[in-house]
């Protein structure tokens, strides 16, 4: 299964990438994380819903078919450790590869959201996008340590 960070953003700090490539290569073969990052539209003189139209279209077009979507949103659910562990054993049951979305600086256009299979906050804080590649990278590699009885997660 390959879990694809559905990113809006094609440039970020050196930290950032780092980080995220060290979480990246933790993850076992038979479950790759993969970044597939997208231009963000240019600013100027257009609106919000163009703007996200644009960059969804963009997510849309990098998107293969037949997989699960799961946005991450402020609205969605929050769920633990744990939880997201017993997420991914479903998710790999289900035999499908995972795009999960992270948004511009605008979030996700409306449509995108609504085509989700299910719809996550990865926290209650305004985070940078830089940042939250690599928060979700590493929750995602804790999450499948759980789920294979290592000890990186303690309770």
């Amino acid at each position: 299964m390959r879990l694809l960070l559905m990113a809006v953003g094609q440039r970020q700090p050196g930290w950032a990438d780092a980080a995220y490539e060290d979480f990246a290569k933790r993850f076992p073969p038979e479950l790759r994380l993969e970044l597939k990052a997208v231009k963000a539209e240019p600013r100027g003189g257009k609106s919000t819903e163009q703007l996200m139209a644009a960059e969804g279209q963009r997510l849309e077009a990098a998107l293969p078919k037949s997989v699960r979507r799961v946005v991450l949103d402020e609205r969605g659910d929050r769920i633990t450790t744990k939880q997201l562990a017993e997420r991914l054993e479903r998710w790999k049951g289900d035999g499908r590869d995972v795009a999960i979305f992270i948004g511009g600086p605008d979030g996700l256009h409306p449509d995108l959201k609504a085509k989700a299979d299910e719809m996550l906050r990865l926290s209650d804080l305004t985070l940078p996008h830089a940042f939250v590649r690599v928060l979700l990278a590493e929750a995602l590699y804790r999450a499948w340590s759980v789920m294979e009885g290592h000890p990186y997660h303690r309770e």
